[in-house]
């Protein structure tokens, strides 16, 4: 059995029997990529569901922030992909304890080909990383600056809460043409009163985490109605694997 050190990006050293054969992924969109290039996946989190023709066999060991550590074991991964805004520290480290954990931490779509092209390497896929990789480049280059207008997105209601700076949900607000207008960093809470004084242009409300359904669109046009109100595909805006592919 042979061995490789790599640096995740979080800037930590990690070894592993190499190529992996047995990996476990703590996040949705990575898992939906990992099997995408055919990775060897024995795990994933409850909220891992595409593809959804392949993932039904997959073991859950629980959801992103609450791992199931006897299950973990039972797997017994030779490798475990996680990332640092959707796994918890304190799980992340007693893991990192008994097993190899690679972390992303991702903010640009530069990050995210980064931990694509890095993935395939780890996994000796990278042909196949290679041409996802190319795919989402291709879409996201044909919708780059598509959009314009200052813009507020939604992912959270009572309390409304939305993306602000330091997310990926903003880098990519302002790479399809949007002028985010929340200044304050990762996800304030926001009261209907202070999102009409920031008068946007547009509010986008998120099909996740939280489902905003028509209703919801109802009552921000009533609350807003000034601005064009939206429901848009939360696994676009956030999920930074595969799924960027489909950006049209």
């Amino acid at each position: 059995m042979s061995f490789k050190e790599v640096v995740d990006q979080m800037g930590r050293k990690v070894s592993f029997s190499f190529p992996p054969k047995r990996i476990i992924s703590l996040v949705p969109s990575q898992t939906e990529y990992l099997l995408d290039i055919d990775a060897p996946l024995v795990g994933r989190t409850k909220f891992c569901i595409h593809p959804k023709d392949r993932i039904g066999d997959i073991p859950i060991i629980g959801g992103t922030k609450n791992f199931r550590f006897e299950k973990i074991r039972e797997l017994y991964p030779d490798l475990i992909i996680g990332n640092k805004e959707e796994n918890y520290q304190e799980g992340i480290e007693a893991l990192a304890e008994d097993f190899p954990v690679w972390m992303s931490d991702i903010f640009t779509l530069d990050d995210a080909y980064d931990m694509m092209r890095s993935l395939g390497d780890i996994c000796q896929l990278g042909e196949q990383s290679n041409k996802i990789v190319a795919a989402c480049t291709s879409a996201m280059e044909k919708v780059q600056g598509k959009h314009a207008g200052t813009a507020i997105y939604l992912m959270w209601y009572n309390p409304w809460m939305a993306a602000g700076k330091n997310t990926f949900i903003d880098h990519l607000l302002h790479h399809l043409g949007y002028e985010n207008i929340i200044k304050e960093a990762r996800y304030p809470e926001l009261s209907p009163e202070a999102i009409e004084a920031l008068h946007p242009d547009h509010v986008l409300l998120s099909s996740e985490p939280f489902p905003f359904k028509e209703k919801h669109v109802l009552e921000a046009k009533s609350r807003w109605p000034k601005a064009t109100i939206q429901l848009v595909d939360g696994e676009l805006f956030s999920w930074y694997g595969s799924r960027l592919s489909a950006w049209k």
